[in-house]
């Protein structure tokens, strides 16, 4: 019996605060209240009337609860609230809400509830429990189990494919794929492929925590392949991996894995294969029949699932498909040239001994500072090549670039026969005849000393004794001999090579 009389009396009669009459016969303040504002609801005070007994006082206060038939408060339809969930912002809120609309004397949000989490928990499997908006997330993973196939038909070698599994968080539609390796290459082309398949990207993708995509397995900030990340970004999706050793985390394509074991593998066990692309082309009948299959505890099928609320949910394709490309960390040397699969790229100079990103694919590569492309180059696979861009070089380095054989003897050709001449045989005698441009380039400056006609002259002289270095031409311009001593002089006529005539110098002194 409840002791509404106590709670009035201590109220009115006494003047009790609310704190003070929970005290005083054991109840909560909030109690107290209650009963007082029930009570001031039927115009009801201390004391109360001789003729209300505690049962009619308890009746009157405390009214039971009325029956809502059947009809009143509809039929909760568990299945349809259970395929609205997958639609993108749709919660329980919004479909009681409706519900409340059409029923106005439905059942409370709580119960509500109630009703759907058990209809869950009794009719689908306990792992079940996550809830996947359409167009959301796509799980993804390699099957346990290979498949076998002939690589050499003349000695029967056998190769072991990979299964690349995909499925969609909402719909569960699977795709499946079969690979040479679970490298970085192979990963994201079967990426590429999958959202090809499926007509469209998610939002995110969820992996597990393979080396192809997750360097670095972190709870928090897990570190992502920057391959992987580059084509994640090309296409607008966002990588989660999976927590490690977490199978529940994707539950979803662990599932999708075991039907395409069960459906398509087991299928396929007593085959033989010669190809890779023999092998797809045999299982893409057995993945539509998989897609098609009726579920067991819900109405439709994958593929059902897929065109009625997912596929139009996905975000649209690039115009065109992605490029694999890889990302490397490299650093530019003193030569403001990077390394890349011993070949050598330049970048401006001014990122000399910096720390860079390269990007390269089959035949492009660019090379990134602080996420900006700094320099673009076609791929070359000459090893210990240079590869340079001249704009990227100093000044004084862009006008040496300019130096060729043909050029500086036609510089020379200016002064005379006799300088080009020369120039010609000091490159001819060296192995590379770049490792004379600086022999010739210091001669000819000696022309703005001594004027052309001079070094012309003193260019004849040095042809005609074998001095074929900067340093004799210079010593003949240096004894100030003229015209008509250059052509007369005895003394210089009987010298036979250079190295006499540096040591005759004395004779001209």
């Amino acid at each position: 019996m409840r002791k509404i009389r106590e709670i009035l009396r201590l109220r009115y009669s006494c003047g009790c605060s609310y704190q003070e009459i929970a005290k005083s016969i054991g109840i909560s303040a909030s109690t107290a209240v209650e009963g007082v504002k029930r009570a001031k609801a039927v115009n009801l005070s201390w004391p109360v009337p001789d003729n209300l007994g505690d049962e009619e006082l308890e009746i009157k206060l405390y009214p039971p609860a009325q029956k809502i038939n059947k009809e009143q408060r509809g039929e909760i339809d568990c299945i349809y609230i259970h395929k609205e969930l997958k639609c993108k912002h749709v919660t329980l809120q919004l479909l009681w809400s409706e519900y409340k609309e059409k029923y106005p004397q439905g059942i409370s949000y709580s119960q509500f509830c109630d009703v759907y989490r058990g209809w869950r928990n009794s009719t689908l499997d306990v792992w079940m429990h996550q809830t996947h908006k359409a167009g959301e997330r796509l799980f993804v993973d390699y099957a346990g189990q290979t498949m076998s196939v002939v690589t050499d038909t003349s000695t029967g070698e056998v190769g072991e494919a990979q299964i690349f599994v995909a499925a969609l968080g909402a719909s569960s539609f699977t795709y499946v794929e079969a690979t040479w390796t679970q490298t970085l290459a192979d990963w994201i082309k079967s990426h590429v492929n999958a959202f090809e398949y499926y007509g469209g990207c998610p939002e995110i993708v969820v992996p597990d925590n393979l080396k192809s995509g997750v360097h670095k397995a972190h709870l928090y900030e897990p570190d992502i392949n920057p391959t992987y990340q580059d084509m994640a970004s090309y296409y607008g999706v966002a990588i989660i991996p999976t927590r490690s050793r977490s199978p529940k985390d994707k539950a979803k394509v662990e599932n999708a894995v075991q039907q395409v074991e069960r459906q398509i593998l087991a299928k396929l066990r007593n085959r033989t294969f010669f190809s890779l692309s023999e092998l797809n082309q045999a299982i893409q009948p057995l993945l539509d029949v998989l897609n098609r299959r009726p579920f067991q505890k819900l109405p439709g099928s994958r593929l059902s699932h897929f065109q009625d609320l997912e596929k139009q949910a996905l975000k649209s394709l690039p115009t065109t498909r992605y490029e694999y490309a890889e990302w490397k960390k490299v650093k530019a040397g003193f030569n403001y040239h990077i390394e890349l699969d011993k070949h050598f790229y330049s970048v401006p100079y001014a990122l000399a001994k910096e720390s860079l990103y390269v990007r390269y694919g089959p035949t492009i590569v660019e090379i990134f500072c602080q996420n900006k492309c700094v320099a673009t180059h076609v791929r070359s696979y000459g090893a210990n090549g240079y590869t340079t861009n001249t704009l990227h070089m100093p000044k004084a380095h862009q006008a040496q670039v300019e130096w060729t054989p043909e050029r500086i003897v036609s510089w020379a050709k200016k002064t005379g026969e006799a300088t080009a001449k020369l120039i010609e045989v000091i490159m001819a005698s060296r192995a590379h005849p770049q490792q004379g441009f600086r022999t010739c380039l210091g001669i000819l400056r000696l022309g703005k000393s001594y004027g052309e006609d001079r070094l012309e002259l003193a260019c004849k002289r040095a042809l005609e004794i074998g001095g074929h270095s900067y340093k004799n031409v210079e010593s003949i311009l240096k004894n100030k001999m003229d015209q008509q001593s250059l052509s007369s002089s005895s003394e210089v006529n009987s010298l036979s090579d250079s190295h006499e005539y540096i040591r005759g110098q004395k004779y001209f002194k």
